[in-house]
Formats: C-alpha cells, sequence, structure tokens
C-alpha cells in the first residue's frame, strides 16, 4: 500500500507529547500543519484499507479509496465534531468512498462491454430480456478467451476491470502505445467474431 504522508520531520510533538489524541491531530489538521495528516496517516491507514478491500474487493480501489480517504480529511477536517468519535467518522467517509469507487469502476467496465456490440444494433435492440443479456455477456467472454492472450489480457483488464490505457500499461508494465495497439487488434477481431450474431 502506497503511503502518500510522511510524519517524519520536525514538529511539536517530537520532544513534547509522544502520542496526540486523534482531536489534537484533527485540530492540527484543521490548522493545515500537514505532519499531523501524516500521523494519523499512520495510525488509521491499515484500517482504512482493510475496510475498502472488504467492500470493493479489488486492491487497486482499496489503494485508491485509501489516498482519498486521507486527502478527504485534510479538506473536510473542520467539519469534525470534538465530541465525537474519529475512527467512527474515518469508517464512515471510507465505506461512502469505498462504495462509490467500486460503482464507477462497475459503470465503466459496463460501459466498455456496451461499446463493444454498439456496432450489433440488431442484437442490442433485441437483448432486452435478462436471459439474453446473460447470453450476450457470456458470447462476449467466450469471444475473448479466443484472442491471443496479449489482447484478451488487455480487453479483459478494460471491460470487466474497468481501467484506463494508462492504468494497463502500469500494470503490465508496457509502453502505452503497445496496450492500444493490442487493444484496437483485440477490438477488430471481436466484432468480426461477433458479426455473426447479426445472422
Amino acid at each position: 500500500m502506497e503511503r502518500s504522508y510522511s510524519a517524519s520531520g520536525s514538529h511539536p510533538w517530537k520532544n513534547g507529547e509522544e502520542h496526540p489524541t486523534d482531536t489534537a491531530l484533527i485540530e492540527r489538521i484543521v490548522r493545515r500543519e500537514e505532519y499531523a495528516l501524516g500521523i494519523l496517516y499512520d495510525r488509521y491507514a491499515r484500517l482504512v484499507y482493510a475496510i475498502a478491500l472488504r467492500i470493493s474487493g479489488e486492491h487497486s480501489i482499496a489503494e485508491e479509496v485509501t489516498q482519498d480517504v486521507f486527502h478527504a480529511i485534510w479538506q473536510s477536517a473542520a467539519s469534525f465534531q470534538p465530541d465525537g468519535n474519529l475512527s467512527h467518522w474515518i469508517m464512515g467517509i471510507t465505506r461512502h468512498r469505498a462504495i462509490d469507487a467500486t460503482r464507477t469502476r462497475r459503470y465503466r467496465s459496463q460501459q466498455r462491454e456496451i461499446t463493444l456490440v454498439a456496432d450489433q444494433p440488431d442484437l442490442v435492440s433485441t437483448s432486452d430480456e435478462p436471459t439474453d443479456q446473460l447470453l450476450l455477456r457470456q458470447v462476449i467472454q467466450n469471444a475473448l478467451t479466443a484472442l491471443p492472450n496479449s489482447q484478451s489480457q488487455v480487453l479483459t483488464l478494460a471491460f470487466y476491470g474497468g481501467l484506463t490505457h494508462i492504468e494497463i500499461a502500469s500494470q503490465l508494465e508496457q509502453p502505452i502505445g503497445t496496450i492500444k495497439s493490442r487493444m484496437r487488434l483485440g477490438m477488430l477481431k471481436l466484432r468480426s467474431m461477433l458479426g455473426y450474431l447479426h445472422e
């Protein structure tokens, strides 16, 4: 899990209070003292990550949510009620962010799948029934497995993982131009294979 906030460096607690309270940290964050956010990150990042991972089921989403949550804390620390429970407040932010991130990733995946069959108007117009939609999904999955592995891999990450070209290139450690080329060739082959559905 990437750590974006640091508690290192000099600050008033170095030679004073060794374990500041949550409330004291929030007060410092409100005053835009970044080292306080670093201490809070060290204290709660594992909990945030664990909750986000449990909700999303994906490490990449959990990492994004963890960074997003602490950014949100930095931006909205003043809204925390001093007599409240900080861990509960942070967990609430985490749940909302993780649910939103998961829905967004799934939506992106669905949109890519819709794009794949956008050139099949007859198929789309006659696939309103849930059973037809399930069959269509299975047809697409079967077609993906028939592609060369390099093309199937990038399309699967895009359609079902919801990743962008940049994210796929980073994950596979390949140039983005290579990823785009594989995706373009794979899409052409998929559309060719799905052409029989018009018949």
